[in-house]
């Protein structure tokens, strides 16, 4: 368990999320994070932090150098209308840390291993409280009428 503060959330960047390497979304469609990010202040981030911060291995040594590293300001949440669902992208300490001495209590691969795990886990609860309790609307997309039939 981490015992720590609720920190603020996240604003969404207006950033197309296909930049990202995790993430392939349609290139028109509509991310709604002016919606998400609402939804976000409203209780969502705070609601999914606590429920994270209860099961998440990563130590509050760990904890602080995120927030030194203000990794929190790098999530992105967006809208994927073609899998309604809350696609996101969490941020991470990269593979080069060591060689660019990117803190000095990160010392392991293992620490690092813990928190960008975490900072994945969270991304993902997070999703799931606004899919869950906080988003109302539907998928507009529609299939087309030539795929074939599996079934």
């Amino acid at each position: 368990m981490l015992d720590v503060s609720v920190p603020d959330p996240p604003s969404l960047p207006k950033v197309d999320p296909n930049q990202y390497e995790d993430a392939q979304v349609a290139v028109d469609a509509d991310f709604k994070r002016t919606e998400l990010e609402a939804f976000l202040h409203e209780g969502a981030w705070a609601d999914a932090f606590e429920t994270w911060a209860a099961e998440t291995p990563v130590t509050e040594d760990q904890w602080q150098v995120v927030l030194e590293l203000d990794l929190l300001t790098y999530f992105d949440f967006f809208w994927d209308d073609f899998a309604d669902r809350v696609g996101y992208h969490a941020p991470g300490i990269p593979e080069d840390w060591k060689e660019r001495q990117l803190h000095p209590k990160l010392t392991s691969w293992g620490q690092v291993s813990s928190i960008n795990a975490g900072l994945t886990e969270l991304g993902q609860e997070v999703c799931d409280v606004l899919k869950d309790d906080y988003i109302d609307w539907e998928s507009s997309y529609e299939a087309p009428d030539d795929l074939p039939d599996f079934d």
